[in-house]
């Protein structure tokens, strides 16, 4: 099973579990899935991951200055 024949039986088997009245909402989930899975892939990581120093309070400061 592969190819065509198992999307079909797939569709099939979704059209059953869901209705398909939920369809189009099923539809428009999987498309902001994939725009936002091709955005993630084209912009740069916004995480910051540079270590803190400690201040003299012990909590966390400014990055170290390089």
């Amino acid at each position: 099973m592969g190819g065509i024949t198992g999307l079909l039986i797939l569709i099939i088997i979704v059209l059953i579990f869901t209705g398909t009245h939920k369809l189009p909402k099923i539809g428009e989930g999987l498309g902001r899935t994939v725009r936002n899975f091709k955005r993630s892939l084209s912009e740069p990581d916004e995480i910051d991951i540079t270590p803190r120093t400690k201040d003299q309070d012990g909590k966390n400061g400014q990055p170290p200055k390089q």
